[in-house]
């Protein structure tokens, strides 16, 4: 495999479990003119406003329904497994709710659905609509920044304009994480945290693959590294071999300038590339640029075969 494509693929879902966040709605007073009571709902049944829970986590509530016709719309819209009905029955709610909150998790379940079946394109667009709607959504912004960061080409003319905007979008996913996500009361925080740390680690990767991309070396490193570090716990595969062909494209370029310092690059990226290949198994498409590259640096270094790993890989 094309060492491009590794730089091209795509980087898995941090979800963890969290379908919560996309999912949870409180619902609001269900008697137009009413006010709703603070109070919480039984299981099964629409909730009404609550009052701000002691301890809740950071960030911004859960949206809302105003209405029970909404609400209803609401689950009726979100009851699809087919992505191109959601993205229908999202525009159908957002023309008879226009000003609801809820039009916002409607998009976000059809970007996912246009996501797990490769659709960017399609991912991309229900994306920017969540962003229309709200231009803080970590979520979306980090979706729209991956898509817009893979499907760009160097031949492309505004490849630019391009970069710029989904290195934007992708440091504001970073801010807005602790500022604009919508986490229900009572969420365990190591989910909330794992969440966070997936995200990190996604937006990081897509700054350090453009970084790559337009030949910036040390500012790919940078990132790429900071991906891996915001989740160490899950590294992921192709950002680790990401990094490795980073260091070696920077030995490479100062080689014959500074031969001591290249050659200590080529044994950190090598060592990269030995995690690569224990992450990954043989004839994948991650598995095998991971095998080609520590070849290549095991030829460039002279470096003996590194041992197998003890654990199996997960890749």
């Amino acid at each position: 495999m094309k060492r491009a494509a590794v730089i091209l693929a795509i980087r898995r879902l941090a979800i963890l479990g969290l379908a919560i966040f996309g999912t949870a709605v409180w619902a609001g007073a269900q008697t137009s003119g009413q006010p709703a009571p603070q109070s919480q709902p039984a299981a099964g049944t629409p909730a009404t406003t609550p009052a701000p829970a002691q301890g809740a986590p950071a960030g911004k509530r859960p949206p809302q329904a105003k209405t029970q016709p909404e609400f209803d719309a609401y689950k009726s819209a979100m009851g699809s497994a087919d992505a191109a009905a959601m993205e229908k029955a999202a525009d159908d709610f957002a023309a008879k709710f226009p000003d609801s909150e809820l039009r916002v998790l409607i998009y976000k379940g059809a970007m996912r659905l246009y996501q797990n079946s490769n659709n960017a394109e399609k991912a991309e667009a229900m994306g920017r609509k969540v962003i229309a709607i709200d231009p803080d959504d970590p979520e979306a912004l980090v979706t729209v920044a991956e898509v817009i960061a893979e499907r760009t080409h160097e031949t492309d003319m505004d490849k630019d304009q391009r970069y710029a905007e989904s290195i934007a979008m992708a440091q504001k996913s970073i801010q807005t994480l602790d500022t604009d996500l919508s986490v229900p009361a009572g969420t365990p925080q190591d989910k909330i945290d794992s969440y966070k740390a997936g995200r990190r680690s996604q937006a990081y990767s897509i700054i350090g693959t453009i970084d790559f991309k337009k030949e910036e070396y040390a500012a790919a490193r940078e990132n790429l590294q900071k991906s891996i570090d915001a989740y160490p716990a899950d590294p992921d595969p192709v950002v680790v071999v990401r990094l490795a062909l980073t260091i070696d494209k920077q030995a490479t370029a100062i080689k014959d300038q500074d031969k001591a310092a290249s050659d200590k690059l080529y044994a950190e990226a090598l060592k990269v590339a030995e995690q690569a290949v224990a992450l990954t198994k043989e004839n994948t498409p991650v598995g095998t640029p991971a095998r080609h590259e520590l070849d290549r640096l095991k030829n460039l270094t002279g470096a003996a075969a590194p041992a197998q790993p003890q654990t199996p890989p997960k890749n």
